[in-house]
């Protein structure tokens, strides 16, 4: 891996770490076995040498992995090594090597050993700490970061149970066992997660030992014939071998691509997300500030009209109601505006109370009767006489009921609109209230009823009937209705048809009647 990933300073440190605790593990062996005690000085002037620098490096690779920058703890970290490693070749880091429990010379340790045991324990406590935090705080690259705590946990914890019998504690090192879990989960988690081109350097392991085989074959050949064999077959070996590892890294390279494009584009992501946030926040407050004056200028405009400030001329009159009505349809943009708002940063509220759908719609019916006769359309109410309860937000129902009129009125050049109320059973669901509005209009074409109920869609050449229509009023009324359970939709046979825009809800008892019905069962139940 060093010589594969040379540029990368998360192989160099890891390949340093691993070949400092196998030095660490084989110099150690040696004092324990040592023959003289000269020997065992000196192999434990080695042992240790490698033992601190397996948590420097160790430190060092795991800062590069969780890609943690502090300069001070860099410096103070090679600073304190470097401390470390000259105390280890003086006097004062252990006084003798002496027979311990099983083992022919152990280190009896000195004041200098105690600061190298807490060195141990900083770095080490350092390291485990910082992945610990990524463990739980990174999202990309938190499998990787649990394999390297769990491993270096639990090499470091068998590694230091090495220290205890050179304070006289009397525990072998027993744990030393769990040291070589150290690369081996840390090993599983490259594997796994692809921190390295673990890929390239198993096929070529795989190649070269294949290579070898061939070689020593050739090398041990009979006779001509079966040389001349082995060299063929040998040569063709050697060229697929090469196209295999070339094949290998361009996969491995176009991977590596791929994982960088999709953190490339997740990063993007999540900035668009934030940028649509402020600008929805931002068209939520425009809206607020236009939406003050703009009611001002339609309270007064309908104060003149009324005549509160005194009579008026029949031309002022007229200039004062076109200012009136385009506040009110202005108003009525804005309020879409702010729904929308309200709905994608999830701050919709809906006050919910049992309502009588009939009632309901019969009022706003009469509302807009007026506004239907002007543009000399008839408009008629039915209601199938059942019971229309619902529970639901009355502000808003009335929203989407005006709505649904007054587009019927916009689209409807000459012919009637029918309001109708009614109640249906459904299997599914049971019984339902139904309002319908429908109209003699221009109709939908098939092709734009899909996609009728999304933000800014009108119907091809709506433009010819209703120049002000923003395709923002039916996105909203969807919201709304399907924020209280229910459905809406719209049927048109087409172009010139006219159309008929349903919405359903799902019928309930008024709450008292329910309260009432709770009371007799429990009455029952309690007898």
């Amino acid at each position: 891996m060093y010589w594969n990933d040379r540029k990368s300073k998360i192989c160099r440190y890891w390949f340093l770490s691993c070949l400092t605790a196998s030095l660490w593990s084989l110099f150690f062996f040696l004092v324990i076995n040592a023959t003289t005690k000269e020997l065992s000085f000196v192999l434990r002037v080695l042992m240790d040498t490698a033992a601190i620098l397996i948590v420097y490096f160790w430190l060092k690779f795991v800062l590069f992995f969780i890609n943690y920058k502090n300069t001070w703890l860099e410096w103070g970290v090679a600073l304190s090594t470097i401390f470390v490693l000259l105390l280890n070749l003086s006097p004062w880091f252990i006084e003798d090597m002496k027979p311990k429990y099983l083992f022919n010379y152990y280190v009896e340790a000195s004041w200098g050993y105690y600061l190298f045991a807490l060195y141990f324990i900083i770095i080490a406590g350092i390291g485990l700490y910082l992945l610990l935090k990524q463990k739980k705080e990174g999202i990309e690259n938190r499998g990787q970061s649990q394999n390297v705590f769990w491993g270096s946990l639990a090499g470091f914890v068998g590694g230091s149970s090495s220290f205890l019998l050179s304070f006289n504690i009397q525990f072998p090192p027993y744990l030393f066992i769990l040291f070589p879990l150290l690369p081996l989960i840390i090993g599983r988690g490259i594997i796994k997660y692809h921190l390295f081109n673990i890929k390239i350097v198993a096929t070529e392991l795989f190649t070269s030992a294949i290579w070898i085989f061939f070689a020593v074959k050739i090398i041990l050949s009979k006779d001509s014939a079966d040389l001349i064999l082995n060299l063929v077959v040998l040569t063709a070996f050697s060229l697929f071998s090469f196209l295999l590892i070339k094949s290998v890294k361009q996969e491995v390279s176009q991977r590596e691509k791929i994982e960088k494009l999709a953190e490339d584009l997740g990063k993007a992501n999540e900035r668009l997300k934030e940028l649509d946030k402020q600008k929805t926040e931002f068209v939520s407050i425009a809206s607020h500030q236009l939406r003050s004056p703009l009611t001002a200028i339609k309270g007064y405009s309908s104060m003149l009209l009324e005549g509160s400030f005194g009579p008026m001329p029949k031309k002022a009159k007229e200039a004062i109601d076109v200012i009136f009505q385009s506040s009110q349809k202005m108003i009525s943009v804005i309020e879409d505006f702010l729904n929308i708002t309200r709905i994608e940063l999830g701050r919709m509220k809906y006050e919910m109370s049992d309502i009588d759908v009939g009632a309901l719609a019969r009022q706003v019916t009469e509302e807009q009767r007026p506004q239907v006769a002007r543009n000399g359309l008839k408009l008629e109410f039915e209601d199938d006489g059942h019971d229309h309860n619902v529970y639901a937000d009355m502000g808003k129902l009335n929203q989407v009921f005006n709505n649904l009129i007054d587009n019927a009125t916009k689209y409807t050049e000459e012919g009637w609109i029918r309001v109708r109320v009614e109640n249906m059973t459904k299997p599914e669901v049971g019984e339902v209230v139904r309002f319908v509005v429908k109209d003699s209009g221009v109709g939908i074409p098939p092709e734009t009823l899909p996609k009728l109920f999304e933000k800014f869609v009108r119907a091809y050449d709506a433009g010819k009937v209703n120049l002000i229509g923003t395709g923002l009023g039916l996105y909203v009324a969807k919201q709304i209705v399907e924020g209280l359970d229910g459905k809406i939709w719209a049927e048109s046979e087409g172009k010139g048809k006219g159309s008929t825009f349903i919405v359903e809800l799902k019928h309930t008892k008024p709450l008292a009647e329910q309260e009432k019905e709770k009371k007799v069962v429990d009455f029952v139940a309690g007898i």
